[in-house]
């Protein structure tokens, strides 16, 4: 299908917490859909993209509550890209909006969708909110993993955007997250102090392993129903790292339930799940009513199962 030119508007980007120390570069890449590399890098040299209003180099790293702006730029966009987001994906989304007002739209998202597009994906919730929605302004306040299903917080105001990313950064509010893992987790309640590096695989693809010379990262646990081969936790992440509840409960021995990524060569006898069994279960916001997601069918029906088996 032929390209068609498209002109865009100054744009702006807001890094949180899970992009810190990202290079520039790698940032924009996925975010400027159509662009070549090679324009990209010409932007940057050129002084056309500025964070916090000063020029950059391409391997200037970023900090959280950084903003980033893109001056306009000429791109050629494929028209089948142009609207990817179907009225069936959009509408499904907007029913799982479980809480809204003037500045904040949170959506409880389904497993196996990205909070954004890139590498390689298509569209994201981001995108298909936008597309859904109409609104040119919405931006995504942090971010969950593909696999993991639940609460995300998306901003319909600057303001709001700005004031909820402070809250993140200063730790004042409370994530919980609902986490099927594999084995009988010893302790009822637990403070998980264990530093995590990122790292890169051959291919590209990120990890995150427990290492001294990682950043300081803090996730408390609480049982909240034990099984012959599995146990109910509630974690609550006290730092923002990627991966973070993940490779906490492999370090301690107790990988989580249909994770690809971490401990799924682990002893297991139980209930198979057709995904990561990590859901973003409530938001405590301070001025904000708590906000919360129930578990989604196909977790709440692994515990079900759990409950009736010897």
């Amino acid at each position: 299908m032929d390209s068609t030119p498209q002109w865009q508007s100054v744009t702006w980007f807001d890094v949180d917490e899970h992009q810190v120390e990202q290079r520039i570069d790698n940032f924009l890449f996925s975010r400027l859909k159509g662009v070549p590399k090679s324009r990209i890098y010409r932007l940057i040299r050129e002084g056309q993209v500025r964070v916090n209003k000063k020029r950059v180099k391409a391997e200037t790293r970023l900090s959280i509550g950084d903003q980033v702006r893109v001056a306009p730029i000429r791109y050629e966009q494929k028209d089948e890209t142009a609207a990817p987001v179907s009225d069936s994906v959009a509408q499904s989304l907007l029913s799982r909006v479980v809480y809204e007002d003037e500045g904040l739209l949170v959506v409880n998202k389904p497993s196996g969708i990205a909070v954004h597009g890139g590498s390689g994906v298509a569209y994201g919730l981001i995108e298909a909110l936008r597309a859904a929605t109409g609104k040119k302004y919405l931006e995504l306040i942090h971010r969950i993993d593909r696999d993991t299903s639940g609460l995300v917080m998306i901003s319909k105001k600057r303001s709001t955007l700005k004031l909820l990313q402070d809250l993140l950064r200063e730790h004042k509010i409370q994530k919980t997250y609902a986490a099927i893992v594999k084995g009988q987790v010893s302790l009822d309640q637990q403070l998980i102090d264990a530093p995590l590096l990122r790292y890169e695989l051959a291919n590209g693809e990120r990890r995150v392993r427990v290492s001294k010379e990682g950043k300081p990262s803090k996730t408390q646990w609480k049982v909240m129903e034990r099984f012959k081969t599995t146990t109910y936790v509630h974690a609550s992440p006290l730092s923002g790292r990627t991966h973070q509840i993940r490779v906490h409960g492999l370090s301690i021995g107790h990988a989580l339930l249909g994770d690809d990524k971490y401990g799924h060569n682990s002893a297991y006898n139980g209930p198979e799940a057709r995904r990561l069994c990590l859901h973003a279960l409530r938001l405590e916001i301070p001025d904000y009513p708590v906000i919360e997601a129930p578990l989604p069918d196909d977790m709440q029906q692994i515990l079900d199962a759990l409950r009736k088996s010897p």
